[in-house]
C-alpha cells in the first residue's frame, strides 16, 4: 500500500507540472500612453502661442506578471525526477520487505517461545504424572506388603494356634491311653471284628493275630492287613480281613482326642 500511494503521489506531482506548463499564459507587453491632440498648420498661424504646458504624467510600471505556479520542468530534471522516485519506490520496498522480515522474524520468536512453552508444560505435566504413577504403585506395594504380612502373621497365628490344639490333643490322648480309655476302645473294635468272623472249620482256639486297620473319620474301614500269627494258615488270614471289613463302621472312640485314622488290633481266635 504504500508502494502504490507513493507512485500515485509522484505521477500526480509530475502531470500536475506539465498541466501548469501547458496553461502558462504570454508575458504582457509593456505600453506607453502619450495624450495630445491633431491641430492645422494654419490654425498654427493665427492662433497665439499657448504657454507651455506641464509635461505629461510619467507612465505608472506595469503590474507585476501573476504567479504562473512552477516552471516547466526540463528534460534533466524530469530524469532526475523519476530516478528519485524509483529510488524513493526502492527505499519503500525495501523498508516494506525489512518490516515483514521482522514481523515473520517477531512471529517466529513467538512461535518458538510458545513451543517452548508448551514443551515445559508438557514435561512438567509428564513428571507429575510420574510422580503421581510412582506414588501410586508405592501405595499399592505398601498395602501389599502389609496385607501380605497381616496373612503371614495370621497364618502364623493360625499353625501356632493347630500347634497348641495338637499339643493339647496329643497330651489329653497320652492321658486317656494311660488311664486305658485307649485298651477300652480298642478291645471293643477287636470285639466288633470277632462278632464278623466266620471262623474257618480248621481253625484252632488261642491263635493270636496281629491286624492293621485303616479308617475313616466315621469308623469306615478303608484298609485292612493281617500281619504276624502264632499258628493258623492262609485261610485264617482271609477270614480274618473279611471280618475286619464287616465290622465297619468301627466303633467311635469315647472321647474324640482318641480317634487314630490308623489303628492296631491283636485279633484272638476263642
Amino acid at each position: 500500500m504504500q508502494s502504490v500511494l507513493l507512485h500515485g503521489l509522484i505521477i500526480g506531482a509530475v502531470a500536475y507540472g506539465v498541466y501548469v506548463y501547458k496553461r502558462k499564459p504570454p508575458p504582457p507587453t509593456p505600453t506607453l500612453a502619450i495624450e495630445g491632440s491633431i491641430v492645422e498648420s494654419k490654425d498654427l498661424k493665427s492662433t497665439p502661442p499657448k504657454a507651455a504646458e506641464p509635461a505629461p504624467p510619467e507612465p505608472e510600471p506595469p503590474p507585476p506578471p501573476e504567479d504562473q505556479g512552477p516552471p516547466t520542468p526540463t528534460p534533466e530534471e524530469l530524469e532526475q525526477q523519476r530516478r528519485e522516485a524509483e529510488e524513493a519506490i526502492q527505499k519503500a520496498d525495501a523498508d516494506r520487505q525489512a518490516q515483514e522480515r521482522k514481523q515473520e522474524e517477531e512471529r517466529q520468536a513467538t512461535e518458538k517461545a510458545a513451543a517452548e512453552q508448551k514443551a515445559r508444560e508438557d514435561a512438567e505435566r509428564k513428571k507429575r504424572e510420574q510422580e503421581a504413577e510412582a506414588k501410586k504403585a508405592a501405595e499399592v506395594k505398601r498395602l501389599a506388603d502389609e496385607k501380605r504380612k497381616a496373612e503371614e502373621t495370621k497364618q502364623k497365628a493360625e499353625r501356632e494356634a493347630e500347634l497348641r490344639r495338637s499339643l493339647e490333643e496329643e497330651e489329653r490322648a497320652t492321658q486317656l491311653r494311660s488311664s486305658g480309655a485307649l485298651r477300652t476302645w480298642l478291645g471293643q473294635i477287636a470285639n466288633r471284628i470277632y462278632a464278623a468272623w466266620n471262623r474257618p472249620a480248621n481253625a484252632k482256639s488261642g491263635i493270636s493275630c496281629v491286624v492293621y486297620l485303616t479308617q475313616a473319620p466315621g469308623g469306615a474301614v478303608t484298609n485292612v492287613r493281617v500281619g504276624e500269627c502264632n499258628g493258623g494258615d492262609a485261610l485264617l488270614k482271609e477270614s480274618i480281613e473279611s471280618a475286619a471289613y464287616g465290622a465297619s463302621p468301627l466303633p467311635p472312640p469315647p472321647d474324640p482326642a482318641l480317634f487314630d485314622r490308623n489303628l492296631t488290633i491283636t485279633f484272638t481266635t476263642g
